[in-house]
């Protein structure tokens, strides 16, 4: 008869009274415990798991953000390749999470929709602050965070620095002339479509070869947007299939909200360029 397989004939440590376990070093009963339903509707679990590992995904990508922009500030393109490349791949993640979202149905999500007050994800201020890094700037998405004034100063300062967009537009300059207004802008208001701008990356376009961490700088932004596009349309139709057309339960028009956002462009002189290549 075989004997049951004992990890601790192999070397594996099974008991962790004076040393630090898998549990320990993630903080999970804080993590697992941090669940905590108000109503007795089955699927407000899942409703409350979802957006707390969105928020979760949300903060890695701050994190890689934040240091891709500071890469990019020193002139260090590849390791900032690498930080757009994984935020991208963030995104990707946050698209799946979509796909179990929608299993709930619109009866499944009645049950306990009432229970959540006001409270509604386009308070969200880590994905503010993600919007605000790439370049999607309002001031008055600040209000909402009056409320938390070490929240609200985090994303006035935020308002203050060089987006991820502009940041780019710097390193271009370095190689290829732009207009001075696309160097001296208001950092608190989103980017425009700019001819000028985008004739800059064109020269990149029609010689990558000459200009390779700038045209490849561009194709990462392109991918990290794309990706992004794709969490937004997602969104919209998980809350269309949810929740038709009904308000959000923050005050917003809902999926009429939403669907405005899909237009927003975040890096638009990278799309537009497309069409004089």
């Amino acid at each position: 008869m075989t004997q049951p397989y004992d990890p601790a004939a192999d070397g594996a440590q099974m008991t962790f009274d004076k040393d630090m376990s898998y549990g320990d070093y993630l903080h999970l009963d804080a993590v697992l415990t941090a669940q905590h339903p108000i109503s007795d509707a089955p699927d407000e679990l899942l409703f409350i798991i979802q957006h707390q590992t969105s928020e979760l995904w949300m903060k890695l990508a701050l994190h890689e953000l934040r240091a891709a922009r500071a890469d990019l500030a020193q002139g260090q393109t590849r390791p900032a390749f690498k930080r757009l490349t994984r935020t991208a791949r963030v995104f990707e993640q946050l698209n799946s999470a979509w796909d179990v979202l929608r299993t709930m149905t619109p009866s499944d999500y009645t049950t306990f929709r009432a229970s959540l007050g006001r409270s509604s994800g386009f308070q969200s201020h880590q994905y503010r602050e993600i919007e605000f890094i790439l370049g999607n700037r309002n001031p008055a998405m600040i209000r909402p965070h009056a409320h938390q004034p070490a929240i609200a100063e985090r994303l006035e300062a935020e308002l203050a620095k060089p987006s991820l967009y502009d940041m780019a537009v710097r390193l271009l300059a370095q190689k290829v002339d732009v207009p001075v207004r696309a160097l001296d802008r208001d950092l608190r208001v989103p980017h425009q479509p700019d001819e000028a701008l985008q004739a800059a990356w064109a020269q990149v376009y029609a010689d990558p070869a000459a200009y390779w961490d700038l045209y490849e700088l561009a194709e990462k932004l392109v991918d990290l947007e794309d990706y992004f596009r794709r969490w937004r349309f997602n969104h919209v139709t998980t809350v269309e299939r949810v929740i038709g057309l009904k308000r959000g339960t923050g005050g917003t028009s809902g999926a009429s909200y939403l669907k405005r956002m899909l237009e927003v462009e975040l890096f638009p002189d990278l799309w537009h360029l497309r069409t004089a290549l």
